[in-house]
């Protein structure tokens, strides 16, 4: 695989790089999705659900630490997998990444209206068809639309422009939290919370399997390694840090929300954490500010997977398994602008199929990531064997231990998706979705082996 040389702009400081990584984590789904995990598990069984995947995926993330700070190039797992394990074996883990990072934004175009309409309900202006009965409304596909072309327009002006949003966006999301927080410290109650755990207990399961979609995106710091202007020991100690504040986050917001709303009434809730802040401070100010951090959750993680996502095609093109267009970096704004571009029109694809397809994403987007989350404990492992005088500026204690745990965990979290498992992958959408894109891989390896 070439190398791509310094050819990136390194902008990115530590406060740009946590914003980065966390607010790719924090996107919609706390505030859309809490009142259905809630539902599903109970408060604390939703708690047990995001700790006991938070730490499936810290394992998994010691990993990511350790190997992006030994190899801090573009496109992350596409790097430390060809190196270990080829160009096979890598390509299969980066068109799996790529297909959860693709997801995720595509996702956030049709969240985005669904947002914008709790704040202004005068946007739908006319339904033009259904999709699995959701309606699909003009208003939204404007919305998501525009919203998707504004994106891709502040992500080809240069990663210092994306950055900069990200920041301000972060922020705000920040604020909105501690708005739900104060709330649930001074009204919230136990008594609201229960049953802690919903029965059966494997609603817990259903929960667990949405954790990766809703971690992913510690793992955009390794895409974006060319871009951050640190010591590559620190890109290790901020990847792990911001996968920790994920996680309380999420749980956090999932028990302020349960404290609020009893469970018999979270299926009537239009927008549970917004309803949550409203019924805590009693005026329907705090429920907006709630909607407000979760429109910048939106921003932020579709900023961060623009990022992520461009920075892998750009991978991909250099080891030969895209078209070499997708490798050249805009002259002015030392952006993968091509790649940029692509995910942008697939953004603005994805709100003329409605608010149905919002949950089939979170769960082909989860199964996709967690193909590569396995990947790349395999390399962890295999380069510590065949390279052990690789510069390791985070290194990890106890590799062997952390390696194999991480792909002992990674696998049993698979296995979840997979018929047979309470919490399988729906038929035939969801898995009509996976088969889609692992056919489109297909087609575009067998043309590289035809080529060569």
């Amino acid at each position: 695989m070439a190398d791509s040389g310094d050819r990136f702009a390194r902008v990115l400081k530590a406060r740009a790089v946590l914003a980065l990584s966390f607010g790719a984590m924090i996107g919609w789904s706390w505030v859309l999705m809490t009142g259905h995990w809630v539902e599903n598990a109970g408060s604390v069984g939703t708690l047990l659900a995001f700790l006991g995947g938070g730490l499936v995926i810290g394992f998994i993330g010691l990993t990511y630490a350790e190997l992006a700070s030994a190899m801090p190039k573009a496109g992350g797992e596409h790097v430390y997998t060809h190196a270990a394990l080829g160009a096979n074996w890598s390509f299969v883990c980066t068109w799996a990444l790529l297909m959860a990072y693709a997801t995720v934004c595509i996702f956030e175009s049709v969240a985005l209206p669904t947002a914008v309409e709790y704040l202004v309900p005068g946007i739908r202006l006319g339904t033009l068809w259904t999709v699995v009965g959701a309606p699909v409304d003009i208003g939204f596909i404007l919305v998501g639309v525009l919203g998707a072309v504004a994106m891709t327009i502040v992500n080809y002006l240069g990663i210092r422009t994306a950055g900069r949003v990200q920041m301000v966006v972060t922020v705000a999301i920040v604020a909105a939290g501690v708005v739900l927080f104060a709330g649930a410290f001074a009204n919230g109650s136990i008594e609201t919370a229960r049953p802690l755990v919903a029965m059966p207990a494997a609603g817990i399961l259903s929960v667990v399997i949405m954790v990766p979609a809703m971690l992913v995106g510690f793992d955009v710091l390794p895409q974006s390694a060319e871009e951050i202007d640190l010591p590559a020991k620190r890109i290790g100690v901020l990847l792990a840090f911001s996968l920790v504040l994920a996680v309380l986050w999420y749980a956090g917001v999932s028990f302020a929300v349960a404290s609020a709303i009893p469970n018999a009434s979270l299926g009537d809730a239009r927008m549970a954490t917004a309803d949550a802040a409203t019924a805590l401070w009693n005026h329907r100010l705090a429920g907006s500010a709630l909607i407000i951090g979760g429109i910048g959750g939106i921003l932020t993680s579709w900023n961060a997977f623009i990022i992520g996502g461009s920075r892998v095609m750009f991978a991909l093109a250099e080891s030969g398994a895209l078209p070499a267009a997708f490798a050249k970096l805009h002259a002015r704004y030392r952006t993968p602008h091509l790649a940029i571009v692509v995910l942008g029109v697939l953004s603005c694809i994805s709100p003329f199929f409605g608010r149905t397809i919002l949950v089939w994403l979170i769960n082909t987007g989860s199964l996709a990531v967690v193909i590569a989350y396995v990947f790349v404990p395999i390399a962890f492992l295999v380069l510590r064997k065949t390279q052990p005088e690789l510069p390791r500026p985070f290194k990890i204690r106890a590799p062997r231990a952390v390696g194999w745990t991480a792909i002992v965990l990674g696998i049993a979290l698979l296995c979840l998706y997979l018929p047979g498992s309470p919490s399988a992958l729906a038929w035939p959408y969801e898995w009509a979705i996976v088969a889609g894109w692992a056919a489109v891989g297909l087609w575009i390896w067998f043309r590289r082996v035809l080529d060569r």
